[in-house]
């Protein structure tokens, strides 16, 4: 596989200071979501327990979306002749596995539904892993694993819980 021809000296650019911000204010629904369904669970009617739950599902699928579609603009910015196209193709293939994948774990009971997500939290950042380096993100990997971790062990409390 050939290598893209992007300048080398942004490959390993870290997130600014804003960018690492709001990635951790991303965790806010994550954490809280998780800390209400244990807190909550049995001590509430159903219809705002699940609502808590479905807003949890949602907004896992939602991050899920998000992250793979990074890299969908990470290849839409590399010019065909720069790279191999298999890997192009791999990126947004991925990518919208991603996404349906997310789909039908919202649509599942949230018990699986949130073990599903948890897990495709995972497997994202695994394949990101091998997929930032070679599209120039590679200094985002730090912070992505951080948040990754925080995510996916929310949802896996979450569905444990319920």
């Amino acid at each position: 596989m050939s290598t893209l021809s992007l300048d080398p000296s942004t490959s390993h650019t870290l997130p600014g200071r804003l960018a690492t911000q709001l990635s951790h204010a991303s965790l806010l629904p994550f954490v809280a979501g998780v800390v209400f369904i244990w807190l909550l669970s049995g001590r509430v009617q159903a219809e705002p327990f699940f609502f808590l739950v479905g807003a949890l599902t949602s907004y896992a699928a939602l991050v899920i979306s998000f992250l793979g579609g990074l890299p969908w603009g990470l290849a839409v910015r590399v010019r065909p002749e720069d790279t191999d196209h298999a890997l192009v193709q791999r990126t947004l293939w991925t990518g919208l596995i991603r996404l349906v994948t997310a789909w039908i774990a919202v649509n599942m009971p949230p018990h699986a539904g949130l073990v599903v997500l948890g897990a495709l939290l995972i497997v994202g950042y695994l394949i990101d892993r091998r997929l930032y380096p070679l599209l120039g993100a590679s200094g985002w990997l730090t912070l992505r694993f951080r948040l990754t971790i925080v995510a996916s062990l929310s949802c896996f409390l979450a569905a444990a819980q319920l």
